[in-house]
């Protein structure tokens, strides 16, 4: 698909043109809940239609500036012309990577195991250092929050409210949700943590993924 066709179909929803009209007469960006206000729209249906229009390069996010600790929110914008295109090759790649592993007998279990390494990768610790579950479930939030999943911890669940890659997820979600399912117990383990990911139910709602953490055995 070229990006001219990917943002034609992003478009294509008057709900998501609408998104893009407000975003575009706000320079410092707009959160979910604020677009939620102006459309008249669930703020879990906003952000369902950012993560379409983030995949087709047409909005990007980032966090606010915080005077204070705490989580930051996360403010969208209308991406500028070239970052389309970046976004676009980008999307190739991870397209041409899937399809090679989903072809593969044992092509899930490969890509859960690199979501695992670099899961382990990105939260390394001094291995005598430990972190309680509870914290350790908090960094994973804050991991996932950085990659665009717009995740929130409740209890001994993470719910990842958008998916960086949903368009790709849906065609071959053996193997993205996969990656993503390594990833949580690849950081929880380089957190020290006796938890890991028991399952990922993949969008319970177009906006919802659920990881099911529970304790190794």
């Amino acid at each position: 698909m070229t990006a001219a066709t990917s943002r034609h179909r992003a478009l294509a929803d008057a709900r998501r043109a609408r998104i893009v009209d407000e975003l575009r007469d706000a320079t410092d960006g707009l959160d979910a809940a604020e677009l939620a206000g102006r459309l008249g729209l669930h703020a879990n249906t906003v952000r369902w239609h950012l993560g379409i229009l983030a995949d087709a390069g047409i909005v990007g996010s980032r966090p606010a500036p915080r005077a204070t600790p705490g989580r930051p929110r996360i403010l969208y914008s209308l991406e500028p012309e070239p970052a389309e295109h970046a976004a676009d090759e980008h999307r190739l790649l991870a397209t041409v990577l899937t399809g090679a592993l989903a072809a593969e007998a044992d092509g899930a279990e490969r890509a859960e195991d690199a979501g695992r390494a670099w899961g382990r990768y990105l939260m390394a610790r001094d291995p005598l250092a430990r972190t309680n579950d509870d914290e350790a479930v908090g960094e994973v939030v804050q991991l996932l929050d950085g990659q665009g999943f717009e995740p929130e911890a409740q209890g001994r669940e993470i719910h990842m409210h958008r998916c960086p890659f949903h368009a790709l997820a849906e065609s071959q979600p053996e193997v993205v949700c996969a990656v993503h399912k390594g990833l949580v117990s690849g950081a929880l383990s380089a957190l020290g943590s006796e938890l890991e990911v028991e399952g990922l139910d993949v969008f319970v709602r177009p906006d919802l993924c659920v990881a099911r953490l529970t304790e190794r055995s």
